[in-house]
């Protein structure tokens, strides 16, 4: 069985990618580039991670007209991304507009060109309020999109392990399977040292706090 695996470099698709080898699929990377502040140091993890998988190297999309649309702090560089902040229930700065359609859009043809299987993606139950794109809701839609838009001799299982798993859940099952954190990057704004106050850091540092590790990489300030 193949997998097309959606591997940003960052905790969830690495254990994801890790979660679906455990399956038996034979994995298929594939990294998006769209304009994001930490996008260098992302690609350098989805390889390091695609390399100690003993999988081919990811293929790279790049979405540049996410940098044109603006509207996010991660691809608006004269919008600073905002710190974490549990009181606000506001639509983040830092989401993207329907990118997780186009990912998937782009996933699909990946797989439907490489007669894949199935197709892994890292959506998990802690970004619902801020992100549309990761709902149950949605990955259910878009099974109909790949089911009615493709032409496959067989079917693509569009997979979302993670959709109803909080990031302690999905970090819990990394450590059974002996995810390499240290080569994973989650900081939204730093790719030299992890800023640790953006809602990336401080959701990853408050999942290794509650399991009781340290994380391995290292950080400008801990919240």
């Amino acid at each position: 069985m193949k997998a097309v695996c959606l591997l940003s470099g960052g905790m969830d698709s690495a254990t994801l990618a890790y979660y679906a080898k455990n399956m038996g699929y034979d994995i298929l990377p594939l990294h998006i580039t769209y304009g994001q502040r930490t996008e260098s140091k992302e690609l350098r993890c989805a390889e390091k991670i695609s390399r100690l998988l003993g999988a081919e190297p990811p293929v790279v999309i790049s979405l540049d007209y996410f940098r044109m649309f603006g509207a996010s702090s991660l691809t608006d560089p004269q919008i600073a991304v905002e710190g974490f902040d549990e009181s606000s229930h506001e639509r983040p700065n830092t989401y993207v507009p329907f990118r997780n359609a186009n990912l998937l859009a782009i996933a699909t043809s990946f797989c439907e060109a490489r007669g894949a299987d199935a197709i892994f993606i890292g959506v998990q139950a802690g970004d619902y309020i801020g992100y549309p794109d990761c709902r149950p809701e949605f990955i259910d839609a878009f099974q109909q999109v790949v089911d009615l838009g493709t032409m496959s001799d067989k079917p693509i299982r569009l997979m979302a392990p993670f959709v109803r798993m909080n990031k302690t859940e999905i970090l819990k099952e990394g450590f059974a399977l002996s995810v390499p954190y240290e080569e994973t990057w989650s900081c939204y704004q730093e790719d030299d040292l992890a800023c640790g106050t953006c809602s990336s850091c401080h959701y990853r540092l408050e999942a290794f706090r509650t399991v009781g590790r340290d994380d391995p990489i290292r950080y400008r300030s801990l919240i």
